[in-house]
């Protein structure tokens, strides 16, 4: 119980700051001496502190607290992609310092070393003088288990069984937390973006590859192999039936950067050069299919018509406040309006289709929420009716 009220009364000051005690013990339904002994730890601990203000409460002057956001920070890194960007974030979700390297055509061993060498940096850097590290977190594009922080299969990373987390602690001996990139940037939009103030949203990212996050009832759902979210992986038409699909899934070779490209290569392999194709981008699909190239139209079209059935079944199976639309190839082209507009008189309610508040930093500031959830054991308590 006192965890249960600890979480919820840190969490109501993050959210609420500047808060009296005696409004958190009547917002929380919680006695006001348990209120007081959990907010001095907290204050003791430094991630709450005094605001320096009172409010009038009509008898005496009550002193107000606040999140201590600034004093601790996480680093969090992103795998996914076709570059690696970690970050120092604080716990209010400011980026303190950014550092990226490129994994093009790396794989492997390849690949964790270019991740040691991006928390390397991040650890020399002067943001983390005077302030709390409370642990490194890694989003991973694939099947994770998150509690034993090993990468059960990554197809862009060429890891299967990759024991993550296990060879990061060696490595730096700090708290790390490995998790699916997608759970992460979930995690960051639901806190610090585009999620704050729902309780069940999801998250559809359009990269290299595809997938989504799911937020139920304000906590993050997993699924019972932790590959809840893989809708790179949905069967669109019976058409895709009765095939093996051993890298991108079936929805995922048609929607997301990877399968834009490898349909536009098929589309012009007889008008352009080896090099010209190898060179082929979901940028340069997108971009000519401003300029009217019919070649361009027909196949952005048709990845714009699988994302909205995607979006449409996701809306019609969980009925969520929010679904954000997010990823690498939006930052080309919003696609959250003409999802809409393809959708739209299809369902007796139309979901609430935004593009995202972070971009490409939701899964660093994630990870950020999952450190904290991880070293302050945060519950999340729900009445049944």
């Amino acid at each position: 119980m006192r965890g249960i009220n600890r979480s919820a009364i840190l969490d109501i000051i993050r959210r609420e700051s500047p808060i009296s005690r005696v409004a958190i013990a009547q917002k929380l339904g919680v006695s006001l001496p348990t209120v007081m002994r959990i907010v001095d730890d907290l204050i003791a601990e430094g991630l709450v502190r005094p605001q320096g203000t009172t409010e009038w409460s009509g008898g005496r002057r009550r002193a107000l607290l606040e999140f201590n956001a600034n004093g601790h920070v996480v680093i969090g890194v992103d795998l996914g992609g076709t570059r690696l960007y970690g970050a120092i974030a604080d716990l209010g979700g400011k980026i303190l310092q950014e550092v990226e390297l490129s994994r093009h055509r790396l794989s492997g061993e390849e690949i964790y070393g270019c991740l040691e060498d991006v928390i390397e940096r991040l650890l020399k850097s002067p943001e983390l003088h005077d302030r709390r590290l409370y642990g490194i977190g890694v989003g991973a594009p694939g099947v994770t288990l998150h509690r034993e922080g090993i990468v059960t299969w990554a197809p862009s990373l060429d890891w299967r069984d990759y024991p993550l987390k296990a060879k990061l602690t060696e490595r730096f001996a700090l708290p790390v937390m490995v998790d699916n990139d997608l759970n992460l940037a979930t995690l960051g939009e639901y806190w610090f973006g585009a999620g704050q103030n729902t309780q069940t949203m999801a998250l559809i990212v359009v990269g290299a590859g595809l997938g989504s996050g799911i937020i139920i009832n304000g906590a993050l759902y997993r699924g019972a192999h932790e590959a809840s979210g893989e809708v790179g992986d949905v069967i669109p038409g019976r058409e895709f039936l009765s095939r093996r699909y051993d890298g991108f899934g079936a929805l995922e070779s048609q929607v997301s950067g990877t399968g834009v490209v490898r349909r536009a290569r098929e589309a012009l392999k007889d008008q352009l050069s080896p090099a010209e194709l190898v060179d082929l981008t979901a940028e340069v699909v997108f971009e000519a299919r401003e300029r009217g190239l019919p070649w361009a139209t027909k196949i952005i079209d048709e990845a714009l018509e699988y994302l909205a059935i995607m979006v449409a079944n996701i809306a019609a199976l969980l009925d969520p406040d929010l679904i954000v639309l997010g990823g690498g190839t939006i930052t080309s082209s919003d696609l959250a309006a003409p999802v809409a507009r393809l959708i739209a008189g299809t369902m007796p309610v139309q979901p609430n289709l935004v593009p995202s508040q972070l971009g490409y930093r939701a899964t660093v500031l994630g990870a950020v929420v999952n450190v904290l959830h991880n070293s302050e054991d945060f519950y999340r308590v729900h009445k049944l009716s």
